[in-house]
């Protein structure tokens, strides 16, 4: 099938179309084959692209090391997917071929830049019906990580949101452009710190305090303002050495980051002694904080049909928008990278895999 995969690690020069890679095949009882139309690409494909994380998924794809190293290339990239199901598996019980669907495509996993790709059906999730494919594909992984994040890691759900008062640090990139939007429609009050020509874009997402970071360093102007229930750190450096201080003391606030070193210890020092450090690290931090009063949280993606289903009820119901803000050919790809390196994002870039999506 036509797929882009990468055959080493390294810069955008190692993005190789083929028309010959291989098709993917049902291994599992409670697997599905989608035909992909729409793919976004994501901050962690180019980090992928360059070997992030390559000790932790090898082991994740292949756990025993029965193949030999190596082995997880030619490797297809892509988090994000909107198709249709093309077959399924024995098990599977709410798909059928023909149903138009979404996912977000585990790093483990072989993506979606490619005309077909393989999950579990659990991972996967009627489409929107108020979405095209393109715009489908611009929120599955960042869905899944905000809600990760936010419900699963900091305990917020659309009963106990109501007045909760939050920050996203970083509010104008993908998970941050969906998390405003899943808070408001739960009724939070949200605060965003963004470059300043953002402003705008993330007030019409709903935001209700916007701190430039341009104008000088965001602590002061956020410790003005009324300490917080919940922060939502996508910006990570040395936003811990002040953020925490921002957080109502002894009342169950929440730090969340999904900037950890995870798999950049396992990447430098192997899984066991990577993962060693990662919980001495975590462990460190989340007991210094305690003593404050507060809770210092890891967040990481976690792919969820389950929760896909509740934002598609979210999106066709008005409450979420998909924010694309550009769409490339699948003859394109290396220029989607490209864009997604840069940073500064407004939203998603989205690439389209097969003509025909958007009007079966």
């Amino acid at each position: 099938m036509p797929a882009w995969v990468i055959d080493k690690y390294g810069s955008n020069d190692v993005l190789r179309f083929t028309k010959n890679a291989s098709f993917p095949i049902i291994n599992y009882p409670n697997e599905v084959i989608v035909k992909v139309f729409a793919a976004g690409l994501n901050p962690i494909d180019v980090s992928m692209r360059g070997g992030y994380g390559a000790a932790t998924l090898s082991m994740k794809r292949d756990p025993l090391n029965i193949k030999q190293s190596d082995s997880e290339f030619p490797l297809i990239l892509g988090r994000d997917v909107s198709g249709v199901i093309m077959e399924c598996g024995l098990d599977v019980k709410y798909f059928r071929e023909r149903d138009e669907v979404w996912a977000a495509v585990p790093p483990w996993k072989q993506g979606s830049l490619a005309e077909f790709v393989v999950l579990s059906a659990n991972e996967v999730s009627h489409k929107p019906k108020s979405l095209s494919h393109t715009e489908a594909a611009a929120i599955p992984y960042v869905a899944n990580t905000a809600w990760s994040a936010l419900v699963n890691t900091g305990g917020l759900n659309k009963d106990n949101c109501s007045r909760k008062r939050i920050l996203i640090l970083g509010g104008s990139g993908g998970v941050g452009t969906f998390a405003i939007q899943m808070l408001k429609a739960w009724g939070a009050h949200v605060t965003v710190t963004c470059s300043q020509n953002a402003e705008r874009f993330v007030r019409e997402l709903g935001a209700d305090d916007v701190v430039d970071y341009t104008a000088g360093p965001v602590e002061e102007p956020l410790s003005a303002l009324e300490k917080f229930d919940l922060i939502l750190d996508n910006v990570g450096g040395d936003t811990e050495r002040w953020a925490l201080n921002l957080l109502k003391p002894w009342s169950g606030a929440k730090y969340v980051t999904l900037v950890t070193p995870f798999l950049q210890n396992t990447d430098r020092l192997g899984i066991a002694d990577g993962m060693m450090q990662t919980a001495a690290t975590v462990a460190t931090k989340a007991l210094k904080h305690l003593v404050k009063g507060v809770h210092y949280r890891w967040g990481f993606f976690a792919p969820s049909g389950p929760a896909l289903d509740e934002v598609r009820e979210m999106v066709d119901a008005g409450q979420i928008r998909a924010v694309v803000e550009e769409t490339f050919s699948f003859s394109q790809v290396p220029q989607a990278f490209d864009k997604v390196e840069k940073g500064h994002a407004r939203g998603k870039t989205v690439v389209q895999i097969s003509k025909g999506g958007d009007d079966l």
